[in-house]
């Protein structure tokens, strides 16, 4: 039995070890980045309450319904029509009753009116708002594709971040170690007194050693930073066991598409050309229904009234009406018009202006955004080809320095040589790197401005 328990458990601890030591890649780190996000979580539900406006707009063609009931107190009302309370009058004169004035008693009074009404005819009205809440719904949708690039370029930067720092990081330390061979050994050389080494050669290496030492602590500051905003990022947390399954940073390939192709793309495909033109339909049809406020509804329906006082006789003249007993239901068409004619043109010349103001503003769009584009494309192409030339430049720094170390150990060789060939080949292998994480990010940018989602 303590062998079977001492199983499960062990299986157990293993199947959390799984669940915990997760190893990503990329697109996967981009997928569990957007199903984690609390801002798409944000974003869906604002496009939600813009598609429940459209459908709130749209219900103003329906059928609509207005009703009032209550109940309440009425004089008390006994007796005929005519004086001293008769209900008929068979010798003239026959006067009518006077005493309306004085009250008798209190009866209660039960009160119901309603109208049932569907409009036929708003001129546009309904039709104009609903086309600018769905233009609204557009550009609400249009901000959720924005997010969902924005959180696919911060999962990139966060993922190729890591890659480039940790890489460096692992380079950094084979040279402090080669370094610190170095120093030992000028250090023993002094010591024994064989005058193969000089103090000054002590100096120099030192030197190198400090300032390879604020390279390997800045790599492994943005590795830290760079893993933790992956974690919070992809939704495991600060506390998961999350890495990454490349080994290494990689130059992602580079676009294969002319620059023109990806400006049309650009202007076509790009949230926020979606959403100008979604904002525009919005702003044409807000200025016609701000028009058309203008402008009677023309309605059909149905109205009622019902009263009834249970203390007052019923007055059955079709001349008379008494308001506390009785009632009707009628059928009706009418025409409403409610329109103040100042405020209704200034609400249309505002309508007009923030019309202007978008067409403005695509102006200005149409022209940036191909800019944008030329300019990330300009970026890819220089670091593409930088980080081809440092990486060459990498190993020839890399050859230089073993043979300086080399020539250092057999006596051939100054330790200042040796201390530039380190800081060389130590500058030059961090800025290829930094040069490659800054083309992959330019790639993942121009992804972002022409609309790409992965």
């Amino acid at each position: 039995m303590k062998l079977i328990v001492h199983s499960l458990i062990a299986a157990g601890c293993l199947a959390c070890l799984s669940v915990h030591a997760e190893s990503i890649n990329l697109s996967q780190a981009v997928e569990m980045s957007l199903a984690a996000d609390p801002r798409i979580k944000e974003r869906e539900q604002v496009v939600a309450a813009a598609r429940a406006l459209v459908q709130e707009v749209r219900g103003n063609a329906g059928w609509r319904v207005s009703a009032n009931a209550f109940v309440g107190l009425a004089p008390e009302a006994a007796g005929g029509f005519y004086q001293g309370g008769a209900y008929s009058c068979a010798v003239p004169p026959c006067t009518p009753r006077t005493d309306g004035d004085k009250l008798k008693g209190i009866s209660d009074w039960t009160h119901i009116d309603f109208a049932l009404i569907k409009p036929l005819f708003t001129f546009g009205k309904i039709e104009h708002y609903s086309d600018a809440a769905q233009g609204n719904a557009d550009v609400k949708q249009g901000e959720l594709k924005q997010t969902r690039a924005d959180i696919v370029y911060d999962t990139k930067r966060a993922y190729y971040g890591y890659l480039a720092s940790r890489d460096a990081y692992t380079f950094l330390r084979d040279i402090q170690a080669r370094l610190d061979d170095a120093i030992a050994t000028v250090e023993r050389n002094l010591k024994d007194e064989t005058g193969e080494s000089k103090q000054s050669d002590l100096y120099a290496l030192q030197t190198a050693r400090g300032l390879l030492a604020k390279y390997v602590y800045q790599a492994r500051a943005i590795e830290k930073i760079s893993l933790d905003g992956l974690r919070v990022l992809t939704g495991a947390g600060l506390k998961s066991d999350l890495t990454v399954a490349d080994s290494r940073i990689e130059p992602v390939a580079f676009p294969v598409v002319e620059l023109a192709e990806l400006q049309a793309r650009a202007l076509h495909d790009r949230a926020e050309m979606q959403q100008l033109e979604s904002g525009l339909r919005a702003r044409r049809a807000l200025l016609a229904a701000k028009k058309a406020d203008r402008l009677p509804d023309v309605y059909a329906g149905v109205i009622g009234q019902f009263n009834y006082a249970s203390r007052r006789e019923r007055l059955d003249n079709p001349y008379l009406n008494d308001p506390f007993n009785g009632g009707g239901l009628t059928p009706v068409v009418g025409v409403k018009w409610d329109s103040v004619f100042g405020v209704a043109n200034a609400r249309v010349d505002q309508a007009q202006a923030e019309l202007e103001a978008l067409n403005h503003k695509r102006a200005f769009a149409v022209a940036g955004i191909p800019f944008e584009v030329s300019e990330a494309y300009a970026n890819a192409q220089a670091n593409f080809d930088s980080q081809r030339e440092l990486a060459e430049a990498a190993a020839a720094a890399r050859r230089w320095m073993v043979a300086s170390l080399a020539d250092f150990t057999a006596g051939v060789e100054s330790a200042d040589k040796v201390a530039d060939a380190i800081k060389n080949y130590a500058l030059t292998q961090t800025e290829y790197l930094r040069t490659l994480n800054d083309y992959n990010m330019n790639v993942a940018q121009l992804a972002r401005l022409t609309g790409e989602l992965k």
